[in-house]
């Protein structure tokens, strides 16, 4: 192995850049030369690389998003967009890919390894953790961090005018998110799309804490849990609260990486690397029990990761 190419594909996550970072500080000590392609598979599409040195990563750390940008490419879902990937990465001579992505990206990635029979590492970084075969991914603990950090504050205004706030977090499909900052902030409700929600319940829930004497509460809400303009309308027509709406949106995407994703991102970073160089073909570097093993890549983009009901209840029993 020589010669090896890594992009950052689908959405961005905070701690990339350090995950890039860790892939070239431990390729190239290995006698191996790192292209990186831009604009995630849109740049592969497209051949539009740059070669990456240990001088060129070291000021990537601390960086949120991605230094090599990423697109979606709606081509990389035909079996053109595939076909034409293998014929860019053939043509180059790259004897291992690494993609720091999430779901979508390793889908692509399992039938660019399928192909071509070019070893392919997955890095799962993506802000929903919602990747199957890992305790966490690249991102997640700083997209819950800023979170929090937002809804602690709108916390403060809602206790001061005696309101309720509904916050509308990411997560289109899973509620990863919504779930630990819930928690987290100590949520009087907490929505998300794997637990099916009765709207007359979420309004006694909160009847019932305003009759013992909390006049304020904050209700954390995945974007795939339904309509947040229609949740705050009911709230605000049967409680008698007065409801305001808060949609973080993209500010949870963005931001310097916390410790927790940094350190992440170096050790699966560094682990894609070892792995490659001893011989595996289709996997990702995964946590499990505080360690980082190899997973089935295709395993990992097709199983849908279990939701923890039970720290959705300790959430909503700690909040009661």
């Amino acid at each position: 192995m020589k010669l090896i190419a890594v992009a950052t594909t689908g959405g961005d996550a905070p701690g990339m850049n350090a995950a890039l970072r860790a892939i070239v500080k431990a390729a190239i000590p290995r006698g191996l030369r790192v292209i990186g392609f831009e604009r995630g598979y849109a740049g592969l599409l497209a051949n539009d690389f740059v070669f990456l040195d240990d001088v060129l990563v070291d000021g990537l750390m601390h960086l949120g998003g991605t230094y090599l940008k990423s697109s979606r490419a709606e081509a990389m879902k035909t079996e053109d967009g595939i076909s034409r990937a293998v014929d860019v990465l053939e043509g180059n001579g790259v004897d291992g890919f690494i993609v720091i992505g999430g779901n979508g990206s390793f889908r692509a990635a399992c039938e660019i390894q399928e192909a071509s029979g070019i070893p392919i590492i997955g890095v799962p970084a993506s802000i929903d953790n919602d990747i199957a075969g890992t305790e966490t991914t690249i991102g997640f603990d700083t997209a819950v961090n800023t979170a929090l950090e937002a809804i602690d504050k709108i916390r403060d205004t809602a206790t001061s005018h005696e309101r309720v706030f509904v916050v509308e977090v990411m997560g289109r499909n899973r509620g990863f998110i919504a779930l630990e900052v819930g928690l987290a902030a100590g949520a009087e409700v907490i929505l998300v799309p794997e637990v099916e929600y009765d709207i007359e319940e979420v309004c006694e829930r909160l009847k019932g804490i305003s009759r013992r004497g909390k006049r304020s509460g904050v209700v954390v809400m995945a974007e795939g849990a339904g309509d947040c303009m229609r949740v705050k309308g009911a709230l605000e027509e049967r409680t008698g609260f007065e409801v305001r709406l808060a949609r973080l949106g993209h500010i949870q995407r963005g931001g310097r990486p916390t410790a927790r994703s940094r350190l992440l991102a170096c050790e699966m970073g560094a682990a894609s690397v070892e792995f490659l160089l001893e011989g595996r073909k289709r996997d990702m570097t995964a946590v499990q029990a505080g360690r980082i093993v190899p997973v089935d890549l295709k395993y990992a983009s097709t199983v849908e990761k279990p939701f923890d009901r039970r720290l959705y209840d300790l959430a909503m029993a700690l909040s009661s």
